[in-house]
């Protein structure tokens, strides 16, 4: 139980503790690790009451209890019992070291940026038929080509991207 406690673990330790949970959920379950598409089967009646001829809430988002809406709320109640049993349980309103170096004090706007760029995600997970994790993860479990070249593509774009942004803040 002394290891539930630590504020860190190894990454080599979560690494293979995600490759076994990967493992059951696709041979247990039949189902890929993946929770991107919750926030939109959650939100698919709010969109065929707006627009009832819409081809995406029609035809392409289920709604209701799902196994994505599942896992999200599995990553829920786990973040939140793991960061309890390490003393790092708080509330915070956003991210406050690095992200106010480098978009400033404004919560409200580093909201908004944050609010942007997951939308923006979670529009391009739709698209896609699922997540970035569930593709690299999972689709990295079964050794699929698609997530190798996902997971080249992510870091190609991703570390310039970062780099541009954090040393924007610190000059």
């Amino acid at each position: 139980m002394n290891v539930l406690r630590r504020k860190e673990w190894s990454p080599y330790a979560a690494g293979a503790l995600l490759g076994i949970l990967v493992a059951i959920s696709l041979g247990v379950f039949g189902h890929r690790l993946s929770g991107a598409g919750a926030y939109q089967q959650l939100s698919a009646p709010l969109g065929r009451a707006a627009d009832p001829h819409s081809t995406f809430f029609t035809f392409v988002t289920q709604s209701g209890i799902t196994w994505d809406v599942l896992v999200l709320a599995g990553g829920l109640v786990g973040a939140f019992v793991s960061s309890k049993l390490s003393g790092t349980f708080r509330i915070r309103t956003m991210p406050d070291t690095q992200w106010q170096d480098v978009f400033g004090s404004s919560v409200v706007r580093r909201w908004m940026l944050a609010f942007a760029g997951s939308m923006l995600t979670e529009i391009g997970a739709g698209l896609a038929g699922g997540c970035t994790a569930s593709l690299a993860v999972s689709g990295g479990a079964l050794l699929a080509p698609a997530a190798f070249l996902f997971m080249a593509g992510m870091f190609a774009g991703g570390i310039p991207t970062a780099l541009f942004l954090y040393r924007k803040g610190r000059s």
